[in-house]
């Protein structure tokens, strides 16, 4: 996204729209863009510097670290916030920007439940091969695998 500083007046100048995804180089680490992002966003010029100030959000695929499967999710970023000082041309792209806030709120380990909508398929799985201490009657020690090593001395 390119503005160019004569498109901001002195009473500032609000964008709201839809651009193209701003991360389609990270296909390698199982994050795929499933929309454009949307963008709303205030600028304005004061004393020397460009600042601007609004939200972000991406619609993106992510993959769960639990059970492999891919999941949608929407990426967000409600406090967006820039401030440029004006020293060089006339026309300021915004992408790395925008893109650095949006990586910035991409989650670290991305679960498929994270949301509450869904149950992950690898929890159940989990939970259902659990032994209960209620099944056997007594829980085994926890060091019990390792009372059974062998050392040679």
């Amino acid at each position: 996204m390119k503005i160019h500083l004569r498109q901001i007046h002195a009473d500032g100048l609000h964008l709201e729209g839809e651009e193209e995804c701003p991360i389609l180089d990270f296909a390698a680490e199982d994050v795929r863009c499933t929309g454009p992002l949307r963008y709303a966003l205030d600028l304005g010029i004061s004393e020397g510097a460009m600042w601007g100030t609004g939200s972000l959000a991406q619609p993106v695929e992510l993959r769960c670290v639990r059970c492999l499967e891919p999941f949608p999710f929407k990426i967000e970023a409600k406090a967006f916030s820039i401030h440029l000082d004006l020293t060089g041309p006339e026309l300021i792209d915004l992408t790395p920007y925008l893109r650095e806030d949006i990586l910035l709120n991409l989650p670290a380990h991305p679960h498929c439940d994270r949301e509450g909508g869904r149950v992950c398929p690898a929890e159940k799985r989990t939970e259902a091969d659990a032994p209960t201490p209620e099944a056997d009657g007594k829980r085994q020690p926890d060091w019990s695998v390792l009372d059974q090593l062998k050392l040679k001395r």
